[in-house]
């Protein structure tokens, strides 16, 4: 019964400082910056306390069902952002992740319930499992904060072509920058990905004589890992930077996308 009511609140208390960071995003105003920030940090408090009833309700770590994952995924990006804040202060950066993780949040308020039967959760739930799909939502996240920086650096580079000169334009950063920091995004979600991917293979093992190697979601992991792996070759191997990485970039987000957005329709292998 306090759920329900706390993720209201929740939601609520996000709206406002999404619209806090809109206006600092306007016109570069410091308070509301500042009340932006606040809000997030009592919105990450209230994520992390619903996470801890849902923990209790569940006696399990709550990540099994699309709209547990979706949760989680909201707060490693809140958590990003308040860090990206407090360490790096690029503001932007921080509104769109927010924007992001805002919207990814609201999703779960509207969906369908998805509980899964007690009896289906004890067949399933492993602490194999668990560090399996938790895993795969780090780099999830990890790439859902490259894709943002990868759309600040289009942003960025057409204010630049169409000589906008104004405080906005200092805000973004450096393009140099930008790119990096994206780059940086990706290396570390490509091996989470790899981790990921190693330890469901293990776990299908375990529980199943063969595992489904044409599960659409199965297959569209790999690609997505290929993907992802294959920006970096273009990066590191052959030094392209620039918009020919925002495309790869933008190709990976949307193969991933579709992995956990359509999995309930693609696949009949997981449940998330």
């Amino acid at each position: 019964m306090l759920i329900s009511p706390l993720y209201d609140v929740t939601i609520i208390i996000y709206a406002m400082s999404v619209c806090s960071y809109f206006i600092d995003f306007l016109y570069h105003n410091r308070k509301a910056n500042q009340l932006a920030f606040w809000l997030l940090s009592i919105v990450w408090v209230l994520q992390f306390a619903i996470f801890l009833l849902k923990m209790g309700k569940a006696g399990e770590f709550p990540i099994l069902t699309p709209l547990d994952g979706l949760f989680f995924l909201s707060w490693i990006l809140v958590t990003a952002s308040l860090l990206v804040n407090r360490f790096m202060r690029i503001s932007f950066f921080v509104f769109f992740i927010n924007v992001v993780a805002f919207m990814i949040m609201a999703i779960t308020l509207f969906k369908p319930r998805d509980d899964v039967s007690q009896v289906l959760l004890q067949h399933l739930m492993s602490d194999l499992l668990v560090i399996h799909i938790t895993i795969a939502f780090l780099a999830y996240a990890a790439f859902t904060l490259s894709f943002i920086l990868s759309m600040m650096y289009l942003i960025e580079y057409q204010m630049l072509k169409n000589k906008k000169w104004n405080q906005r334009l200092v805000r973004f950063d450096s393009l140099a920058k930008i790119e990096q920091l994206s780059f940086w995004c990706n290396l570390i979600g490509v091996p989470l990905l790899l981790i990921s991917l190693i330890l469901g293979m293990t776990r299908a093992y375990n529980v199943a004589l063969d595992i489904a190697w044409y599960d659409p979601k199965v297959i569209l992991s790999f690609v997505m890992m290929g993907t992802y792996s294959f920006y970096l070759y273009k990066k590191m191997g052959e030094g392209v930077h620039g918009r020919s990485l925002v495309f790869w970039n933008t190709i990976g987000f949307l193969l991933l996308l579709i992995n956990i957005f359509l999995s309930e329709t693609l696949t009949d292998f997981h449940l998330w």
